[in-house]
C-alpha cells in the first residue's frame, strides 16, 4: 500500500504583509507560492481570504523548502505519490547542474 500526499493551496500574506500570494502546501507544509498580478491588494475578497490564513516570511519559506528537500519530499523536485497532482503549480524548478559551476 502506498501513502499519497495531498497538495492544497490558499491565499496568504507574505513578506512582512507587503503582498498576498497563492501558497502551495504538501500535507500542510508550504513549499512554493505564485505571485499575484499587480492590483491584487485592491481586491477586498482576496484580502479577506488572506486574513484567514497564516502569513509567511521569506526566511520561513527557505527553511520549509530545505526541510522538504532534505527529506526528499519537495514535490517540485522529487517524484512523490500525490493524491491530487493536478493541484500542483504549473511552473517547474530549474536545478543547476554541476557543469554550470565548472565554466
Amino acid at each position: 500500500m502506498s501513502y499519497q500526499y495531498k497538495i492544497t493551496s490558499s491565499y496568504c500574506w507574505y513578506n512582512n504583509g507587503s503582498m498576498i500570494v497563492k501558497m502551495y502546501f504538501i500535507n500542510g507544509l508550504p513549499f512554493t507560492f505564485d505571485e499575484l498580478p499587480d492590483g491584487h491588494l485592491r481586491d477586498r475578497e482576496l484580502i479577506k481570504e488572506a486574513n484567514k490564513s497564516i502569513s509567511f516570511e521569506p526566511d520561513e519559506m527557505y527553511r520549509y523548502s530545505f526541510y522538504l528537500i532534505d527529506e526528499e519530499m519537495h514535490p517540485m523536485i522529487f517524484s512523490i505519490d500525490l493524491e491530487n497532482p493536478e493541484d500542483m503549480p504549473d511552473q517547474e524548478i530549474e536545478l543547476c547542474d554541476e557543469q554550470d559551476f565548472m565554466r
